[in-house]
Protein backbone atom coordinates (compact mmCIF):
# COMPACT_ATOMS: atom_id res chain seq x y z
CA UNK A 1 0.00 0.00 0.00
CA UNK A 2 1.10 4.02 -0.77
CA UNK A 3 0.97 6.33 1.29
CA UNK A 4 -2.66 7.76 -0.68
CA UNK A 5 -4.10 3.85 0.39
CA UNK A 6 -3.62 4.70 3.64
CA UNK A 7 -4.67 8.23 3.77
CA UNK A 8 -8.08 6.47 1.84
CA UNK A 9 -7.95 3.70 4.65
CA UNK A 10 -7.73 5.93 7.99
CA UNK A 11 -10.45 8.86 6.28
CA UNK A 12 -12.76 6.16 6.02
CA UNK A 13 -13.53 5.21 9.72
CA UNK A 14 -12.98 7.28 12.54
CA UNK A 15 -10.43 5.27 13.88
CA UNK A 16 -8.86 2.07 12.40
CA UNK A 17 -7.69 0.18 15.35
CA UNK A 18 -8.12 1.12 18.96
CA UNK A 19 -6.74 4.29 21.07
CA UNK A 20 -5.18 1.39 23.49
CA UNK A 21 -1.22 0.35 22.45
CA UNK A 22 -0.56 -2.54 21.45
CA UNK A 23 -0.33 -5.20 24.43
CA UNK A 24 3.08 -6.38 23.19
CA UNK A 25 4.43 -2.48 22.96
CA UNK A 26 2.70 -1.95 27.04
CA UNK A 27 3.98 -5.17 28.14
CA UNK A 28 7.79 -4.40 26.60
CA UNK A 29 7.74 -1.12 27.16
CA UNK A 30 5.79 -0.37 30.30
CA UNK A 31 8.43 -0.83 32.68
CA UNK A 32 10.88 1.27 30.45
CA UNK A 33 12.23 4.29 32.28
CA UNK A 34 11.02 7.34 30.01
CA UNK A 35 13.58 9.39 27.71
CA UNK A 36 13.68 9.82 24.21
CA UNK A 37 11.22 7.76 21.52
CA UNK A 38 11.64 7.45 18.14
CA UNK A 39 8.11 5.62 16.79
CA UNK A 40 7.99 4.19 12.75
CA UNK A 41 5.42 4.11 10.92
CA UNK A 42 3.07 5.16 13.89
CA UNK A 43 -0.32 5.08 11.97
CA UNK A 44 -2.77 6.37 13.96
CA UNK A 45 -0.38 7.38 16.97
CA UNK A 46 -1.90 4.78 19.76
CA UNK A 47 1.15 3.73 20.64
CA UNK A 48 3.23 7.40 20.35
CA UNK A 49 0.31 8.92 22.26
CA UNK A 50 0.57 6.04 25.22
CA UNK A 51 4.42 6.72 25.21
CA UNK A 52 4.18 10.36 25.73
CA UNK A 53 1.63 9.62 28.26
CA UNK A 54 4.42 8.00 30.26
CA UNK A 55 6.69 10.41 30.09
CA UNK A 56 8.57 9.60 27.10
CA UNK A 57 9.64 12.68 24.63
CA UNK A 58 8.42 11.06 21.54
CA UNK A 59 9.16 11.96 17.64
CA UNK A 60 6.36 9.51 15.60
CA UNK A 61 6.87 9.36 11.70
CA UNK A 62 4.11 8.29 8.80
CA UNK A 63 3.90 8.47 5.38
CA UNK A 64 0.13 9.10 5.61
CA UNK A 65 -0.31 12.94 6.26
CA UNK A 66 -3.74 11.82 7.45
CA UNK A 67 -2.24 9.40 9.79
CA UNK A 68 -0.01 11.97 11.32
CA UNK A 69 -3.20 14.85 11.38
CA UNK A 70 -4.77 11.95 13.80
CA UNK A 71 -1.36 11.75 15.72
CA UNK A 72 -1.58 15.33 16.40
CA UNK A 73 -5.65 15.62 17.03
CA UNK A 74 -5.46 12.40 19.19
CA UNK A 75 -2.01 13.87 21.27
CA UNK A 76 -3.78 17.09 21.98
CA UNK A 77 -7.29 15.53 22.75
CA UNK A 78 -5.55 13.49 25.33
CA UNK A 79 -2.97 16.90 26.28
CA UNK A 80 0.28 15.23 25.50
CA UNK A 81 3.00 16.38 23.38
CA UNK A 82 4.04 14.14 20.29
CA UNK A 83 6.39 15.14 17.63
CA UNK A 84 4.30 14.16 14.48
CA UNK A 85 6.18 14.40 10.76
CA UNK A 86 5.01 13.16 7.66
CA UNK A 87 8.18 10.24 6.39
CA UNK A 88 8.39 7.58 4.60
CA UNK A 89 10.49 5.27 6.79
CA UNK A 90 12.13 3.13 4.23
CA UNK A 91 13.83 6.84 3.22
CA UNK A 92 13.89 8.42 6.41
CA UNK A 93 17.19 8.52 8.34
CA UNK A 94 17.28 9.32 12.04
CA UNK A 95 19.82 10.86 14.11
CA UNK A 96 22.52 8.08 15.10
CA UNK A 97 22.43 7.31 18.51
CA UNK A 98 19.64 9.42 19.53
CA UNK A 99 17.19 7.71 20.94
CA UNK A 100 16.60 5.86 24.02
CA UNK A 101 13.77 3.69 22.00
CA UNK A 102 12.83 2.53 18.66
CA UNK A 103 9.58 1.66 17.92
CA UNK A 104 8.33 -0.40 14.80
CA UNK A 105 4.86 -1.78 15.19
CA UNK A 106 3.01 -3.51 12.49
CA UNK A 107 5.46 -2.49 9.46
CA UNK A 108 5.15 -4.86 6.81
CA UNK A 109 7.92 -4.26 3.67
CA UNK A 110 9.24 -6.28 1.32
CA UNK A 111 12.92 -8.36 2.77
CA UNK A 112 15.20 -5.77 1.51
CA UNK A 113 13.45 -2.27 2.28
CA UNK A 114 12.55 -3.99 6.08
CA UNK A 115 16.40 -4.59 6.17
CA UNK A 116 16.84 -1.13 5.84
CA UNK A 117 14.44 0.05 8.24
CA UNK A 118 15.93 -2.28 10.85
CA UNK A 119 19.19 -1.26 10.47
CA UNK A 120 18.24 2.39 10.65
CA UNK A 121 16.91 1.74 13.54
CA UNK A 122 19.81 0.49 15.26
CA UNK A 123 21.45 3.37 14.24
CA UNK A 124 19.23 5.39 15.73
CA UNK A 125 19.25 3.71 19.08
CA UNK A 126 21.40 5.05 21.93
CA UNK A 127 24.14 2.50 23.73
CA UNK A 128 21.84 0.81 26.36
CA UNK A 129 18.90 2.01 24.32
CA UNK A 130 16.05 -0.52 23.24
CA UNK A 131 14.76 -1.39 20.20
CA UNK A 132 11.15 -2.88 19.47
CA UNK A 133 9.29 -4.49 16.99
CA UNK A 134 5.72 -6.48 16.84
CA UNK A 135 4.76 -7.48 13.91
CA UNK A 136 2.57 -9.98 12.25
CA UNK A 137 4.50 -13.01 12.32
CA UNK A 138 5.09 -15.42 9.14
CA UNK A 139 3.26 -18.35 10.66
CA UNK A 140 0.05 -16.20 10.47
CA UNK A 141 -0.49 -16.99 7.46
CA UNK A 142 -1.33 -20.50 8.21
CA UNK A 143 -1.98 -20.50 11.82
CA UNK A 144 -3.54 -16.96 12.70
CA UNK A 145 -5.84 -14.24 11.37
CA UNK A 146 -5.62 -11.41 9.83
CA UNK A 147 -2.57 -9.05 8.92
CA UNK A 148 -1.54 -9.18 5.32
CA UNK A 149 -1.83 -12.61 3.62
CA UNK A 150 1.25 -11.62 1.45
CA UNK A 151 4.29 -13.89 2.99
CA UNK A 152 6.96 -11.35 1.43
CA UNK A 153 6.10 -8.75 4.11
CA UNK A 154 5.41 -10.52 7.25
CA UNK A 155 7.70 -10.65 9.81
CA UNK A 156 10.07 -13.18 11.55
CA UNK A 157 11.66 -13.81 14.78
CA UNK A 158 14.71 -15.01 12.60
CA UNK A 159 14.74 -11.73 10.29
CA UNK A 160 14.75 -9.31 12.73
CA UNK A 161 17.10 -10.95 15.20
CA UNK A 162 19.41 -12.30 12.64
CA UNK A 163 20.09 -7.64 11.60
CA UNK A 164 19.28 -6.79 15.51
CA UNK A 165 21.73 -9.32 16.45
CA UNK A 166 25.00 -7.80 15.20
CA UNK A 167 24.46 -4.33 17.09
CA UNK A 168 22.16 -5.36 20.27
CA UNK A 169 22.17 -7.91 22.46
CA UNK A 170 18.23 -9.37 22.08
CA UNK A 171 16.11 -10.15 25.06
CA UNK A 172 13.03 -11.33 23.78
CA UNK A 173 12.04 -12.96 20.61
CA UNK A 174 8.97 -14.77 20.20
CA UNK A 175 6.16 -15.83 18.07
CA UNK A 176 3.41 -14.31 20.80
CA UNK A 177 -0.55 -15.47 20.33
CA UNK A 178 -2.80 -12.72 20.41
CA UNK A 179 -6.62 -13.70 21.08
CA UNK A 180 -9.01 -12.40 17.97
CA UNK A 181 -12.15 -12.07 18.13
CA UNK A 182 -12.17 -15.76 18.84
CA UNK A 183 -9.45 -16.90 17.46
CA UNK A 184 -5.23 -16.14 17.85
CA UNK A 185 -3.23 -13.96 15.08
CA UNK A 186 0.52 -14.80 15.28
CA UNK A 187 3.02 -11.79 15.74
CA UNK A 188 6.74 -11.49 16.35
CA UNK A 189 7.82 -9.98 19.01
CA UNK A 190 11.72 -9.04 19.21
CA UNK A 191 12.86 -6.44 22.02
CA UNK A 192 17.26 -5.56 22.27
CA UNK A 193 19.12 -3.61 23.84
CA UNK A 194 21.73 -1.61 21.77
CA UNK A 195 25.40 -2.40 22.11
CA UNK A 196 28.76 -1.66 20.29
Amino acid sequence: MDANAWDERYRSDERVWSAEPNRWVAREAGDLRPGRALDLAAGEGRNAVWLASRGWRVDALDFSPVAVRRIETTAEHYRETVHATVADVTRYDPDEGAYDLVLISYLHLPGPEMQGVLERACRAARLGGTLLLVGHDVSNLEHGVGGPQDVRVLSSVEQVTATWGRCADIVVAEVARRPVEGAVALDTVVRAIRRD
